[in-house]
């Protein structure tokens, strides 16, 4: 063991001596690494998992990736693309692809007698992943979403719901203006929530028979299809390799095929969550800078106290070098107990609201009704070592004070 580190032990524990006059600042300056760390790490777990359920919100109402038909302008502008099995296995089995599912949009107007309101018709196929509208579904059953039968069938949302004044069981009249008007009745069999506002008074699901015949189109016809990934971080590596496969050719009916991915599709909601990290670097900065600001006080006072043992050190050889290690080592013992403390606090927090909700959120600003937390371990490997790293080389620069220190001065100290 190094002597600088031996000595760092050694006052280390003697911490608890009541004779430091230190005691009370070293406190604090644990304190405020112990509260920085602790808001740091809640910070980042919030923020990664408001990111993350927002992200699987809106992947879960259209996909990571749409393959639909090159000339649609509009996000919902029925037009269709053809597709056949070679098509969906040729999809399918590209690396990183989890599943591939048909659907199709159909834009219109749902009245009842008391309002009305515009809506996105959406068919789903029996192809189509339900996972997640069964973990948002709150009243009723899903139906049969078939590509070859009409079920009359419709799930809506709660919010809908509570806007038209429906429930389960009730009948429902849709429209759809296009060179006139058509109409079709449908019941309400399933009512899911989400809090995904923007979405939630969007989308009816229903069967992929009934939009395609709303829009005229052929059995082997869709709106386009959706990709699922199995990892969210492949998506631009995906994105290309499908547009690179697609590109330049059409399907049987002439269209051309055209794939994007949920990022490109909602430019608006991602450029919002990409300003969220800017707020995280404005949060970690402040904390650090509070942090280091009172381990920066706390050096100082142990340098002061310790002054006759620094001339003593010195006049036993000891240079300057040396003794700055001693004062850092036990920086970083000090460093290392407050770091203790904000780790249990912080992530004891984040998994309390984990388990518990206790923290709740205006589900109609926030698209959530708790505060969603999310833990990544590298993340908090990261803030550790970076909070650890950061506190210590901003003590480098007082502990230079040491230099100033004389031997024959100092061990008359008192």
């Amino acid at each position: 063991m190094s002597l600088p580190l031996f000595i760092a032990r050694r006052l280390y524990r003697g911490e608890q001596d009541k004779r430091w006059v230190s005691r009370p600042a070293v406190l604090i300056a644990k304190l405020g690494i112990a509260i920085g760390l602790a808001v740091m790490l809640i910070a980042v777990s919030v923020v990664t998992g408001f990111k993350k359920e927002v992200r699987d919100k809106i992947v879960g109402f259209g996909g990571h990736i749409q393959v639909t038909n090159l000339a649609q302008m509009q996000l919902y502008e029925p037009l269709p693309v053809g597709v056949d099995e070679a098509l969906l296995n040729q999809l399918a089995a590209m690396p990183g692809v989890r599943h591939v599912q048909r659907f199709s949009y159909k834009p219109g107007l749902v009245k009842t007698a008391d309002a009305f309101q515009g809506m996105v018709l959406k068919g789903i196929a029996p192809d189509y992943d339900t996972r997640f509208l069964q973990q948002y579904l709150v009243e009723g059953d899903l139906p049969n979403f078939s590509d070859a039968s009409s079920s009359n069938s419709v799930v809506i949302s709660q919010a809908l719901a509570g806007k038209l004044k429906l429930k389960l069981g009730d009948k429902l009249d849709t429209y759809y203006i296009e060179d006139e008007v058509r109409a079709r009745r449908l019941k309400v069999v399933g009512i899911y929530r989400t809090s995904f506002s923007e979405y939630d008074n969007l989308f009816l699901f229903t069967d992929l028979h009934t939009v395609n015949r709303l829009n005229g189109w052929q059995n082997d016809q869709a709106g386009g299809l959706e990709i699922l990934l199995k990892d969210y971080d492949q998506l631009e590596d995906a994105t290309w390799e499908i547009a690179s496969l697609l590109e330049g050719h059409s399907d049987r009916y002439g269209a051309q095929y055209t794939a994007r991915n949920v990022e490109q599709l909602n430019p608006a909601i991602f450029s919002w969550l990409d300003i969220l990290d800017v707020d995280i670097w404005v949060i970690l900065v402040l904390m650090m800078g509070v942090a280091g600001f009172t381990m920066i006080s706390g050096l100082f006072i142990l340098i002061i106290e310790r002054t006759p043992m620094i001339g003593t050190l010195k006049a036993l050889g000891a240079n300057n070098l040396t003794i700055q290690k001693v004062f850092l080592w036990l920086s970083v013992f000090l460093i290392g107990r407050g770091m203790l403390w904000g780790n249990v606090v912080g992530i004891g927090l984040c998994l309390l609201q984990h388990w518990t909700g206790f923290a709740a959120l205006d589900a109609e600003t926030y698209y959530m009704d708790t505060v969603p937390v999310a833990f990544n371990i590298g993340y908090l490997l990261l803030l550790n070592g970076g909070a650890l790293a950061a506190s210590v080389l901003m003590l480098v620069g007082p502990s230079f004070l040491i230099s100033h220190i004389r031997p024959a001065d100092s061990i008359r100290y008192e």
